[in-house]
């Protein structure tokens, strides 16, 4: 599934040109990173860690979408 899908007129040709844009996934691996830098225990955390964390979160409110009746 994609974040912020858009549609718009070229400027130049006219034509209607869609824009699918980025996965939701990683827009919710990117939004779990920004809160984790407030966190006091992810001071001294290598980046590599952070990133793992950061997309077992976005995987995590993924399968949470697909859950009924939450």
């Amino acid at each position: 599934m994609k974040a912020y899908p858009i549609m718009y007129k070229h400027p130049t040709t006219g034509l209607i040109v869609e824009e699918l844009g980025m996965e939701l996934r990683d827009w919710f691996a990117g939004m779990a990173m920004l809160s984790m830098n407030l966190r006091e225990d992810y001071v001294d955390t290598p980046a590599n860690v952070i990133a793992i964390d950061s997309y077992a979160l976005a995987d995590a409110m993924i399968k949470q979408r697909e859950v009924k009746n939450v």
